[in-house]
């Protein structure tokens, strides 16, 4: 057989017997007879579980000895047994014999401990000599029984104090053996186990009143220095504090010995000496000094023992009420002596603590939480101690409990530990926790000590600037604030407020509080202090309701200054770019530009000078970031007439022109946008200066428009690239010629197509296509060149607009696609001139008849445009009526939007000008109710389309006779609004107003031919 199978009975045998002990103890308990005397009993046995356990790794000589243990622990299982089945009712003779039996199973077990060879314990001399005082003590014990009848069960035991238990004489100042064993083998989670730790009196233990000897503590040995005789107060036989030696040399309790003398004060006796009964003469006291220091040395020794008692105690697995129990008495040892605390400390049992922290009671939680906060008290070596383990983020949960002597305690002990300096940001680190301190600083509503305890906490918090930083990401922003303006602190502060993110309802506190101090440091000689402000700055004015504030504090004039200091853009002290983007972030909120100050020489944003220097500033080879917010600025400027007026004029006169369109392809995608941008706000003033100058450019304007084949997206940059090119005149027959040259219209398109169908859908495609749409637009100028008309002609405009004007959700480019049919259409009747007749009529004339009614190139039909007079189609003459573009003009005058109205009408108005047929045009029109149509316009727009609305009318009066001129007087409105604009609108719409009311007859129409010759 292997020494390990040898083993194996042994171990299970240890077990079990240890098992059969754990069920006696926590069965004694239940028995009210004699109850003290059974407690000592468990007690013994308890204490002899370790020892067994320690047995099953010497299997040579453990066999016997456990054999001999079990027959005895048998015995006491059979006879606790008796006693739980009613001990009330056993005959006192039998209780007495059932007492004396277990006695002497106590001294069995005790003889059997003896047995243990001294190589059973591997050398470790603590070892055998607790074992073997262990045995002396079971051998020697004497049960003495108090009351031989049955104890009444509602009446509470009284037990003497622990002090006389702990009298008895033991050899060394030793604790019990530690073993390690599984706890499952030793906890019974039915042994609610009472203590009473050297507190004199009784130990109130949730809400009951109860008291038992240091003997019921499981696994405690009374290990413990012998007291001695002249420790002990003659008068009230108790351990002195503060010993007195009179005259006649005894020595006293000092508050007991002048408590005795004022018995004679009265004179009518001797004072007499209590212990010797002598005569005296002086009521002397003296401090007995080297007693009363040695007394203290034996109270500390003997604390210190029962601090390891504890110690082992909850080293192992007991249960709740016992945890409990041993920490407040660890506790009662901690609040009584700073010495105490030290030896908690010296010992380890920290980290031991730390675990109860976990414990599922939270009364016990409370308990451990409370003896941490004792031992970190002004002593920074436990509180390193205790970062050392999960203390405090355990503490750190607790916070949230329920619990309020829980939540208070852990306040409590994490307001004394953030007193360490080196403790700051391990407590700040732990997430969560200062956010949850803020909120329970700001609710001190219900619970006032909670928020003044966080408050507390959080101030300590402020020593670290990690802290600090984490306070204001989570809205406590004051001690950022604060420690802004002091030096010591002024750059992390300054670094943090560039790196937070704060919340919109905090952002303009911040910058009330924080501008003046940041301006400071922006004067500030160090680098990295000039840095953080404006870096701070940068932050705080990208949100614009800050901007009246930074104007307010001053922020203005410093950073005009420091952009038009001149330095070198690398140099260590120049912050040029943080500067423009402030100044851009400031203008872009649309302060009044003229109000706005920017030096002591009168200079405000919209001065010349201040111009000229922003645009001289602007040059290809600087810093993109730095371009990109001078451009922004002038942007802003631009909202100033007289600002405006002066960049224009700067820009024509200098090379800035040609600096932009060169930054159109700029790889930095901002500067490209914000250039292209500019560009557009002044095309209005100097588009032909713009456009030529963007011919001469090297890839434009090709580079504008790009093939949707190279592009995955579109982006803001092919938006305003599009819509500058639609914004450049129309008429600049160069840039029209070149977008022809460089095969644009294309690409237009087909970009065109893809966004109708779908296929290139995003957020900047409705702007794309407005730019695009545009582009087309402006060709439609200049169909009059052979070349755009050819161009236009191939490409069939007049159905691409006609169907854009019906398949699209943006009013832009329904707008833009009536312009685009009224430009075609003003030229229809130029392209679709009818031939002069023959000169003759010969055989021929059939024949050319039918030629003409053909098309040369394509064999199409031509059919003769009752309007335009002339052979016409919508691709080769852009002709409304062949294109069916007539009908979808007159449902754009539904439209809500005005400008989409008043575009469609311009289209229509091309059908009744002079050179077409006017009388088909009307005839045509009226058949698809294009009067009632202008007419809902006259009534819902009003001065906005007085002009256009009414040339029509007029048209239809003159042109369709009486039945056109009642329909339209049945219109009761009408009348109303000629009226408005005989009095409100411009000369000619005034004329326009009152032809028509002479037609309906509302005016006298005097005419020359109504006089007689």
């Amino acid at each position: 057989m292997s020494l390990v199978e040898d083993k194996e009975p042994v171990i299970v045998h240890a077990r079990s017997l240890v098992q059969s002990i754990s069920e006696i103890t926590s069965s004694l308990v239940c028995i009210d007879r004699e109850q003290e005397n059974f407690m000592e009993i468990g007690s013994y046995l308890e204490r002899t579980s370790p020892v067994i356990m320690e047995l099953q790794t010497n299997s040579s000589y453990a066999t016997e000895i456990l054999q001999a243990i079990s027959k005895n622990i048998d015995l006491a299982k059979n006879l606790v047994g008796k006693c739980l089945k009613g001990a009330d009712s056993i005959p006192d003779m039998e209780f007495r014999s059932i007492l004396q039996n277990l006695e002497g199973v106590i001294k069995n077990i005790g003889l059997g401990l003896s047995l243990i060879p001294f190589s059973a314990f591997r050398n470790q001399e603590y070892a055998e000599v607790a074992v073997q005082s262990l045995s002396r003590e079971m051998k020697n014990v004497h049960i003495e029984i108090n009351h031989v009848q049955a104890s009444d069960p509602k009446e509470t035991l009284q037990i003497s104090p622990l002090e006389h238990l702990l009298d008895e004489e033991v050899e060394n100042d030793l604790y019990s053996v530690q073993v390690n064993f599984p706890a499952e083998n030793l906890q019974s989670t039915d042994m609610p186990l009472s203590i009473d730790f050297v507190r004199e009196g009784r130990y109130i233990d949730h809400g009951k009143s109860s008291t038992c000897s240091l003997q019921a503590f499981p696994k405690v040995a009374k290990y413990k220095e012998p007291q001695y005789a002249s420790f002990l107060c003659p008068l009230t036989g108790k351990i002195m504090d503060d010993p007195v030696t009179i005259e006649s040399g005894a020595t006293y309790e000092r508050w007991a010995i002048t408590e005795w003398f004022k018995k004679f004060e009265d004179g009518s006796a001797d004072v007499i000496c209590p212990a010797t009964g002598r005569k005296l003469a002086v009521r002397t006291l003296n401090t007995n000094v080297a007693l009363r220091t040695t007394i203290e040395e034996w109270k500390e020794r003997n604390e210190a023992t029962r601090i390891k008692v504890v110690r082992d105690t909850l080293s192992v697995a007991r249960p709740d009420s016992v945890i409990f129990e041993a920490l407040r008495y660890l506790q009662h040892l901690c609040k009584k002596k700073q010495y105490n605390k030290v030896e908690v400390r010296n010992i380890g049992m920290i980290p031991l603590l730390a675990r109860f922290l976990k414990h599922k009671d939270e009364n016990i939680r409370c308990a451990t939480v409370e003896i941490l906060q004792s031992l970190a008290e002004e002593d920074d070596e436990s509180k390193e101690m205790i970062a050392k383990t999960d203390a405090i983020s355990r503490t750190i949960k607790m916070l949230s409990s329920n619990h309020l002597p829980e939540r208070h305690a852990s306040l409590s002990l994490l307001l004394e530990l953030s007193r360490s300096e080196q403790l700051y940001e391990v407590i700040g680190s732990v997430t969560g926790c200062i956010l949850m301190l803020i909120m329970m600083k700001y609710n001190h509503y219900s619970d006032a000590f909670t928020a003044k305890q966080a408050d507390e906490i959080l101030k300590n918090l402020e020593n670290s600037p990690k802290n600090i930083k984490c306070m204001a990401e989570n809205g406590h922003l004051e001690p950022l604030l604060k420690h802004l303006i002091e030096e010591e602190m002024q750059l992390e502060m300054g670094s943090y407020l560039g790196e937070i993110v704060l919340g919109q309802d905090t952002k303009t506190f911040v910058a009330e509080r924080a501008s003046p101090a940041l301006i400071k440091m922006i004067h500030s000689g160090k680098s990295l202090t000039r840095r953080a402000a404006f870096k701070a700055l940068v932050k705080m004015s990208s949100y614009h309701p800050n901007s009246s504030i930074l104007v307010k504090a001053g922020v203005v004039p410093n950073i005009i200054e420091e952009m038009f200091t001149p330095r070198i853009y690398n140099e260590p002290m120049s912050f040029l770019g943080e500067s423009a983007t402030i100044l851009a972030n400031i203008l872009e909120s649309g302060p009044a530009l003229e109000n706005l100050q920017v030096n002591r020489n009168g200079h405000t944003m919209e001065s010349d000078y201040v111009v000229y220097t922003i645009v001289h500033m602007l040059k290809s080879s600087a810093p993109d970031e730095i371009n990109v917010n001078l451009i922004r600025i002038l942007l802003s400027l631009t909202k100033s007439p007289k600002a405006k007026s002066t960049l224009v004029s700067v820009v024509k006169e200098s090379e800035a022109s040609y600096t932009l369109i060169e930054l159109i392809d700029s790889p930095h995608e901002e500067l490209g946008i914000t250039s292209i941008k500019l560009l557009i706000s002044l095309a209005p003033y100097m588009g032909y200066t713009l456009s030529d100058r963007l011919c001469k450019t090297r890839g434009q304007p090709e580079n504008l428009i790009k093939n949707p084949s190279e592009i995955e997206r579109i982006t803001e940059k092919h938006a305003v690239s599009a819509n500058f090119l639609a914004k450049l005149p129309h008429l600049n027959l160069a840039l029209n010629l070149s977008l022809f040259r460089k095969n644009t219209v294309p690409i237009i398109l087909k970009a065109i197509n893809d966004i109708q169908s779908g296929e290139r859908m995003g957020k900047f495609s409705i702007s794309y296509l407005e730019g695009l749409v545009g582009v087309l637009v402006r060709l439609t100028t200049a169909v009059c060149d052979p070349q755009i008309l050819s161009l236009a002609r191939d490409h069939n405009l007049t159905s691409v607009f006609t169907e854009l004007l019906m398949t699209t959700s943006s009013d832009e480019v329904q707008r833009l696609s009536a312009t685009g049919l009224e430009n075609l259409s003003a030229e229809s009747i130029n392209l679709s001139k009818q031939p002069p007749a023959p000169p003759n009529k010969g055989p021929n004339l059939k024949k050319l008849q039918n030629f003409l009614s053909l098309s040369s190139s394509k064999g199409k039909r031509l059919q003769m445009c009752p309007i335009h007079k002339g052979p016409c189609s919508s691709q080769t003459t852009f002709c409304l009526l062949e294109a069916k573009a007539v009908k979808r003009l007159l449902a754009c005058l539904e439209h809500e939007n005005v400008a989409v109205v008043k575009a469609a009408l311009s289209a229509i108005c091309t059908l009744l000008d002079e050179k077409v047929d006017v009388d088909n045009s009307v005839t045509i029109l009226s058949e698809m109710d294009a009067i009632k149509h202008v007419l809902k316009v006259l009534r819902k727009h009003k001065q906005e389309v007085w002009q256009k609305s009414l040339w029509v009318i007029e048209k239809f009066l003159m042109k369709g006779g009486d039945s056109f001129a009642s329909e339209i007087s049945e219109d009761r409105s009408l009348l109303s609004v000629l009226v408005s604009a005989l009095h409100h609108g411009d000369i000619v719409t005034r004329r326009m107003a009152e032809k028509i009311l002479k037609h309906l007859n509302r005016l006298p129409d005097f005419s020359t031919a109504e006089f007689l010759s």
